[in-house]
């Protein structure tokens, strides 16, 4: 190595420098000690004792654990394909050519800028059963199914009924659709207007155009919204947190993994558990994101290749 690159290489080394302190003390030392700390018997207020791999024995016998997975894993899978079929919709219709397209577009995305715990907070209103305006716009078609069909239908009590309130939180989700319809918005204004011209010059219908052009040629861009959708779903906790006054919702429905390393580090100070959750979390999501990239890359249809 010359002078010249040796003095090259400490210049970048100074320029990156904040970042490399940052990155070595606000992620890879938690990293780390978290790792340490899950092998412990570790309460924040005393030293930690060593218990090697008894933290991840006890997860495997918790029930709750389980339960708190189970809730995560069901609430991903529900709630990724509802979003982002919702999300594709509402970017194919707002790509119309209509007067008006900009304010609809803002209106749509503007939800999704609104913080998590002003969510959670409108949403318990929303999602009252007894006054929330999702019930009172329910009551009037179930009423008509009840005198039509004779049955007697009621609007579900959202976060007081557990065979409901994960429902309910899909609900929530949904509500931030707008955040990933601008991207897929952007992808669909990339697509070669001219392979729509001569696909309808073919007699293809509006179906078969979305359905041969539109989808193959976004797929990169719901490749990117499915991972980072799968991250975040994973990760969920403010809402359901706030949504249930800090607790878990009725039945435990809304326990998730998340908040139950919350609940493990500082409702019950047992820290050493939490990073045993806090591990077993980021696996998880390690290996469902390589599964995606790996399965997911086979089907992504890039232009130009």
């Amino acid at each position: 190595m010359t002078a010249r690159e040796k003095e090259r290489l400490r210049t970048g080394l100074l320029f990156i420098s904040p970042w490399l302190l940052g990155f070595a003390a606000l992620t890879l030392y938690p990293l780390l000690a978290s790792v340490w700390f899950s092998l412990c018997d570790y309460s924040v207020l005393t030293e930690p004792v060593f218990l090697g791999t008894e933290n991840y024995r006890e997860l495997w016998r918790d029930e709750v654990f389980w339960l708190a997975l189970r809730n995560t894993v069901v609430f991903a899978a529900v709630s990724i394909p509802l979003g982002t079929a919702l999300a594709i919709g509402l970017a194919v219709l707002l790509n119309q050519p209509v007067r008006g397209r900009g304010l609809y577009r803002t209106i749509f995305f503007l939800p999704s800028l609104v913080p998590a715990i002003s969510l959670a907070i409108l949403w318990q209103w929303l999602l009252n059963g007894s006054v929330g305006l999702v019930n009172e716009v329910l009551q009037w078609p179930l009423s008509l199914v009840n005198l039509v069909a004779g049955t007697s239908l009621r609007a579900p009590d959202w976060l007081n009924d557990p065979s409901w309130a994960l429902w309910g939180l899909v609900l929530t989700g949904l509500w931030g659709a707008g955040n990933a319809m601008v991207i897929y918005l952007a992808g669909l204004q990339e697509i070669p207007a001219e392979l729509y011209e001569a696909a309808e010059m073919d007699g293809a219908n509006a179906w078969q155009r979305f359905v041969n052009i539109t989808l193959p040629l976004l797929t990169p861009v719901i490749f990117f919204n499915v991972i980072m959708g799968l991250i975040g779903s994973l990760q969920t906790f403010a809402v359901p947190y706030i949504l249930t006054n800090g607790g878990d919702g009725p039945g435990r429905s809304l326990l998730f993994l998340a908040t139950y390393i919350y609940q493990s580090a500082f409702d019950y100070w047992n820290m050493g558990y939490a990073s045993a959750l806090a591990l077993v979390l980021f696996l998880l999501i390690l290996a469902l994101t390589l599964v995606v990239v790996r399965f997911g890359e086979k089907r992504v249809h890039y232009a130009g290749r």
